[in-house]
């Protein structure tokens, strides 16, 4: 996808809110939560993203931790679902 797709998908109310499924070309789908940080403008411009899977959310919404988070390369994602 590209990095205006994704972003429209987000700003719509997922982004730092709602976690969603994030399904890929070459990898397992998974759950999780995009998350804005201080490099948000300069990951997105490169299409790139930091998400927080689902086993790491509720220690990353206690601690706010980056170190909990992955980056993914947008054009690997295929589709977005709410959940």
């Amino acid at each position: 996808m590209s990095n205006e797709q994704i972003e429209k998908f987000l700003q719509e109310k997922y982004l730092d809110k709602l976690p969603v499924q994030v399904n890929f070309k070459t990898r397992k789908q998974f759950v999780g939560l995009f998350i804005r940080t201080s490099d948000y403008a300069e990951l997105k411009s490169k299409n790139f993203w930091r998400i927080v899977g689902q086993a790491n959310l509720e220690n990353y919404k206690r601690s706010k931790d980056l170190n909990l988070a992955r980056i993914f390369s947008g054009s690997e994602i295929t589709k977005l679902v709410a959940l």
